[in-house]
């Protein structure tokens, strides 16, 4: 028996949210059916954090966290490449792509992965993703499990993108997909909002909800059967960073850190890229909108500026600390969004300005919670080339730019 009316009801009353069942009558027997599940599905704990969202944003101290820079790396370079290449060969390091955006803001409705950046020829973001990936498996001559983390909006989209071209030549038994999952999107006082008279309004947890989509789709079990120990996670939107990279892997290893994260130079102390720091003595990023003057002109012993590394969203995990911080609840942070809404009249609005907040969890709060994290430093003429934009920084057309300094041919 499924979730019933009643329990629906009882749910809402303690939660303030009666309203969403305004329509309820209205609708088919298999649309009631629909919202009363997602009723039962949605996390309506998160709903106090609207009455004191002040109190979300405050953090601790933030101090200076070194990274390991390219120097260092050089001298050990041997030791690290050989360490991370055995982990690959035994099977320990696996991979996963936050894949759940779209290409919006390059003018595209299709997922931001299947997007085609070639010139005289077609070369899409995943396969420039696939083929980096393809360094490793062949320098490695080991198959890396590659998890593929979609969302509502795009995951047939990218399932059949990604079989139609044949994986761009990676074995299709070592590709799994799971879909983020979403959190309810509220008013400013917390009421949630009806997208449809039978659905309610929601959007993605996050770029720190991946391990949880992940554990949720069933994936954790082939996780753990595989023997994978390590988590590589990177974002779909930079086109030459080094996935599965073995120096990386193994300088994480052997520094005995249970995190460990590629960082680049910051080109200013303004750059809109997180910078590694330490908060209240542990490893954390903090945003750059979060940087203070202060926080900018700090200087470390050498005279350096002390938050200079800034992360590129790509991210080595121990998985077993990976599992043992899933069982405290990561920081919540509430984003201002446009939300379209049912009004009271059952009439659909789509807001011109902000009119609510959508719930995230973010990766800079899982490395919060690690007890160590490496900041390991990359050329990012040779590994940062983020498409975020048609034109202009971090857009299409830079990312041309590095991929052919790169030898690529577009």
């Amino acid at each position: 028996m499924g979730f019933t009316l009643e329990q629906a009801q009882e749910k809402l009353k303690k939660y303030g949210q009666e309203h969403l069942l305004r329509y309820y009558e209205e609708l088919s027997g298999e649309e009631q059916e629909s919202l009363l599940a997602q009723i039962q599905g949605a996390d309506m704990d998160m709903l106090e954090a609207c009455s004191h969202p002040e109190v979300l944003g405050e953090r601790g101290v933030i101090t200076p966290l070194a990274s390991m820079q390219l120097s260092q790396i050089e001298a050990e370079r041997e030791a690290f490449t050989k360490e991370g290449i055995q982990a690959i060969r035994q099977g320990k390091v696996g991979a996963v792509l936050l894949a759940g955006g779209m290409g919006t803001r390059l003018g595209s409705d299709d997922p931001k992965g299947v997007y085609n950046i070639g010139l005289t020829r077609d070369l899409y973001i995943f396969e420039c993703l696939v083929n980096n990936l393809m360094d490793v498996v062949r320098q490695t001559d080991s198959w890396l499990h590659l998890f593929i983390m979609t969302s509502d909006k795009n995951h047939e989209k990218t399932v059949s993108f990604l079989e139609e071209h044949g994986f761009f030549g990676y074995k299709p038994e070592y590709v799994h997909f799971f879909k983020q999952k979403t959190a309810v999107a509220t008013d400013y006082k917390g009421k949630i909002y009806l997208e449809e008279k039978g659905k309610l309004a929601c959007s993605p947890n996050g770029n720190g909800g991946w391990f949880i989509s992940l554990k949720d789709a069933g994936l954790l079990d082939l996780v753990h059967s595989s023997r994978i120990e390590w988590l590589n996670v990177f974002a779909v939107d930079n086109v030459l960073q080094r996935i599965a990279d073995p120096c990386f892997v193994g300088a994480t290893i052997l520094k005995k850190s249970v995190a460990g994260a590629k960082v680049v130079r910051k080109n200013a102390p303004d750059e809109k890229v997180g910078a590694v720091c330490l908060e209240d003595g542990r490893p954390s990023i903090v945003e750059y909108y979060d940087m203070t003057p202060e926080l900018m002109e700090a200087r470390d012993g050498n005279g350096e500026p002390a938050y200079n590394f800034g992360v590129i969203l790509n991210y080595l995990f121990s998985v077993a600390e990976l599992e043992r911080i899933l069982e405290q609840n990561l920081p919540l942070h509430l984003v201002e969004k446009k939300i379209p809404y049912l009004d009271e009249t059952g009439k659909l609005v789509k807001p011109e300005e902000p009119n609510g907040y959508k719930f995230e969890n973010l990766v800079l709060d899982m490395i919060h919670q690690m007890s160590s994290c490496l900041p390991f430093e990359v050329v990012r003429e040779k590994e940062f080339a983020p498409i975020k934009n048609k034109t202009g920084i971090d857009s299409v057309e830079s990312a041309r730019a590095l991929l052919e300094g790169n030898g690529v041919v577009l």
